[in-house]
């Protein structure tokens, strides 16, 4: 009877690869043609039902995280058209939720990630300098919240200082006048002193609130920190095509994890299904070249999954892989179409040698539907910069995060210059209806174009030897800093 089985399943094994044999060559048009707004729709409802698991949100290790990336996979691995696996690690997660009031009216803030949990009130006091040495704090900051201005260290070295001077609190202003995006205080402590709990408010506020005491108005503040530290067990999600050249890997991705804040449908909800949707596709199809589709995990905590993967590349492995892409918010609600700028023509940094060609793909394909295309600069902002770290080429595409449309960018893509590409990046209101569908659709064509212009030739594309993983940018910087490079985002320009 085990003989019998093994029998069947050698056959049946048999059977699968003669029917990949048969089926056609993948051509940019056909594998295009396949991809529809329906089908796209349907998986980001579904990534909001996994929101739902988890207090609306899909933060890496979290039950609606863990349910996004087991779903794709069971996509993957019913068309047997894939080897899948998990990429599994440990990584220390952090959440902080804030609440800040002055004088008894309430301020927007951020909470910063390891801040202790704490509620506290007391009197502000404005710190010298930036607040990166002991000698900033004055004797008074003792039992009062300090006020700090953000910049030149990190955050956590600040909070500590001021928990080493005595402060109760501390309220950290940012240096723009803007609301801070994120923030977090690096580590769960520092030798420096003990944190204290602490809030992030805008440099607008900060600047009105030091108005206020030097002209002798007495600020009293209070802030309120519910703090989650915890280490997880998160995964990347792999699937690469069973037939194609091993040696020619084309590599994709986008990151499967949300901000704590939100459930994250445009960031990135948007480019982990367009990549899916595609993928699902494909497998209709016969490629010359291998192709390896990758969702990272904790990009919003610094390009971990994608930075632990290069990381852990065997020498051969990194040598096989002939090009990444990679697609991080495709459909944002003002959004546009920024290319990424493989020669640095636009922005002045070039990709590794063969971006060009990459970048070609995509300009051309936009080109031939009548539509404009802006620039994405290689600046480190998301799970590119590991294979850009190693010389690999690479490429992709993105429609706007945090910043602002310009004039231009209105009469080229519609939408309402002046207004930000999304409102809702990294927010709560990151759902469905803050999808650009027909950007989706579009962007999630392109992807396919790509994929098949690969998928049959990489001509244009250097095969030079990959560069050790000791070289990785991302893998030097504090942990703060890592969170400053995570998609907030690339500047785009047109």
């Amino acid at each position: 009877m085990q003989y019998l089985a093994y029998l069947v399943t050698i056959l049946a094994a048999s059977a699968l690869a003669k029917a990949q044999d048969r089926k056609p060559l993948v051509t940019p048009e056909a594998l295009e043609d396949l991809i529809n707004r329906e089908s796209l729709l349907a998986h980001a409802h579904k990534l909001l039902e996994f929101s739902e698991l988890s207090n609306n949100n899909r933060a890496f290790g979290s039950k609606g995280h863990n349910a996004t990336i087991h779903y794709i996979k069971s996509l993957l691995d019913e068309t047997g058209y894939y080897d899948t696996e998990f990429e599994s690690f440990t990584y220390s997660y952090s959440e902080a939720k804030a609440t800040f009031t002055a004088n008894g009216q309430e301020f927007f803030t951020r909470g910063l990630g390891y801040s202790p949990s704490g509620d506290v009130t007391a009197p502000v006091v404005v710190v010298n300098e930036l607040g990166c040495n002991p000698s900033d704090f004055p004797a008074e900051v003792k039992g009062k919240i300090a006020l700090i201005l953000r910049g030149t260290c990190d955050l956590g070295l600040k909070v500590a200082h001021a928990g080493a001077a005595g402060a109760v609190g501390s309220i950290i202003y940012n240096n723009v006048d803007a609301e801070p995006i994120s923030g977090t205080l690096g580590s769960p402590s520092r030798p420096q002193g003990p944190y204290v709990p602490s809030a992030y408010i805008s440099g607008l506020n900060g600047k009105a609130f030091i108005a206020s005491i030097n002209a002798g108005t007495e600020v009293v503040a209070n802030i309120r920190v519910t703090s989650l530290v915890e280490d997880r067990v998160t995964s990347n999600v792999i699937a690469t095509t069973k037939q194609g050249d091993k040696n020619s890997i084309i590599a994709a991705g986008a990151h499967s994890d949300s901000v704590p804040a939100g459930p994250g449908l445009n960031d990135d909800g948007s480019g982990t299904i367009g990549i899916l949707e595609v993928a699902l596709q494909l497998s209709k199809f016969s490629v010359d070249n291998a192709v390896r589709f990758h969702w990272w995990t904790a990009e919003e905590f610094g390009l971990i999954g994608s930075e632990y993967h290069v990381q852990h590349l065997s020498d051969e492995a990194r040598q096989t892989i002939a090009l990444y892409l990679n697609f991080d918010m495709i459909a944002s609600p003002n959004g546009g179409i920024f290319v990424f700028d493989g020669d640095g023509g636009a922005t002045g940094i070039p990709g590794p040698p063969g971006s060009d060609a990459i970048e070609s793909v995509y300009r051309s394909y936009f080109d031939s539907h009548d539509i404009k295309t802006g620039s994405a600069v290689f600046g480190g902002s998301s799970d590119y910069q590991p294979f850009v770290d190693i010389g690999i080429p690479s490429g992709g595409l993105n429609t706007g995060a945090s910043g602002t449309k310009t004039a231009e960018g209105a009469e080229w893509w519609g939408g309402k210059a002046g207004v930000a590409y999304d409102v809702c990046y990294h927010q709560r209101c990151d759902v469905i209806e803050n999808l650009n569908v027909d950007l989706l659709e579009r962007n999630s064509k392109a992807i396919g174009h790509s994929i098949a212009v690969f998928g049959r030739s990489i001509e244009g594309i250097p095969r030079t030897r990959r560069e050790p993983v000791q070289t990785l940018r991302v893998s030097q910087l504090s942990y703060e800093e890592r969170l400053h490079l995570t998609c907030d985002h690339d500047d785009e320009r047109i």
